[in-house]
């Protein structure tokens, strides 16, 4: 198969367990919630997405013929020492696209990678981090993993069923109001009561975003 990317670009990682560390995103084009087009957001089932996962006219950004050829372009973002590669597979929804050819050809590229998922699909062990992200209103099918981040406050979600899931972290992450300052504040404060009132879940800022980072 083919794979459609969006962008491959080295940066930090801005969220979760692993904020501050240096990686390969691979954004996948495509989602499974949302079209990505505004036209179509109140209709969808995620309606705060921040991420722009429509085309393959970002940096690094192309359709990829083999695993062994897109494997090769992250390789070549990444640059250093391939003992030390550390990848963030993630989107739109990377499941629609990721299979185990292409997490083998990474493997073999040197690379530890971790994964950005909604959970709606699964996610195949192989994959060294698993990090899912719950949308209220579909069906998380993914209930195991490496980390839960959920994004906060969401209307309808479940998260006290979610507590009980299997993963090693439970992470709550304040949502981004897209430009209304005022409503992101007023998420992070709501964030913060959560985590206080709720100590198994630790707080996730996109920090990324406060360092002005991609």
């Amino acid at each position: 198969m083919s794979y459609a990317v969006k962008e491959i670009f080295l940066t930090l990682q801005g969220e979760g367990v692993h904020a501050g560390r240096r990686a390969v995103f691979m954004r996948f084009t495509g989602c499974n919630l949302w079209s990505g087009l505004e036209k179509d957001r109140a209709s969808a089932v995620c309606q705060f997405c921040d991420t722009d996962f429509v085309g393959m006219d970002g940096a690094g950004g192309g359709r990829f013929k083999t695993a062994a050829d897109l494997a090769k372009a992250a390789a070549s973002v990444w640059g250093n020492d391939p003992e030390l590669r550390f990848i963030v597979i993630t989107g739109g929804e990377p499941m629609l696209q990721i299979d185990e050819v292409l997490i083998q050809a990474l493997h073999d590229a040197g690379f530890e990678i971790a994964i950005e998922s909604n959970g709606t699909l699964p996610v195949p062990r192989s994959i060294d981090w698993i990090c899912i992200s719950p949308k209220a209103g579909s069906t998380t099918v993914q209930r195991s993993g490496d980390e839960l981040k959920l994004v906060w406050p969401q209307k309808g979600s479940d998260w006290q069923d979610m507590a009980h899931w299997d993963f090693a972290n439970h992470l709550v992450q304040p949502m981004d109001a897209r430009g209304d300052d005022a409503a992101s504040a007023a998420n992070l404060e709501s964030a913060i009561a959560f985590v206080q009132a709720n100590p198994k879940w630790r707080l996730s800022l996109q920090t990324h975003k406060i360092l002005g980072l991609a």
